[in-house]
């Protein structure tokens, strides 16, 4: 499950041109969501203390809190576990943002973007 999401977030992210992909939001949501896919990025910005780790942190402790609405963040979430990512609230996310990168993360477990 965690190589398909990699592989999907990776889909999805090669559809934008780099010029015209700031302006998007959709695109700008996912940039947190990158650190799951590179665990390198995502060790230094947890020494950093950075803001797309809090932000992060904060969307795994969205998805944990609806996981009755959206199942599969649940077999992923004990996923990410094992890797010792784990969900914290840090409060730097908007409810807005985060109910739409809830979304986009449901939409790569349900292989919107796999290939």
């Amino acid at each position: 499950m965690y190589r398909i999401f990699c592989e999907s977030y990776k889909n999805f992210i090669s559809a934008y041109d780099k010029k015209d992909s700031q302006s998007d939001y959709r695109y700008k949501i996912s940039l947190p969501i990158e650190l799951l896919v590179d665990l390198d990025k995502l060790h230094l910005e947890k020494k950093q203390n950075s803001l797309p780790y809090k932000e992060l942190r904060d969307l795994l402790y969205y998805m944990n809190c609806n996981i009755d609405r959206f199942p599969k963040f649940n077999s992923f979430l004990w996923i990410l576990e094992s890797r010792g990512i784990t969900p914290e609230f840090f409060g730097v996310s908007e409810p807005v943002k985060l109910e739409e990168q809830a979304k986009l993360m449901n939409m790569f477990l349900n292989l919107a973007y796999w290939n």
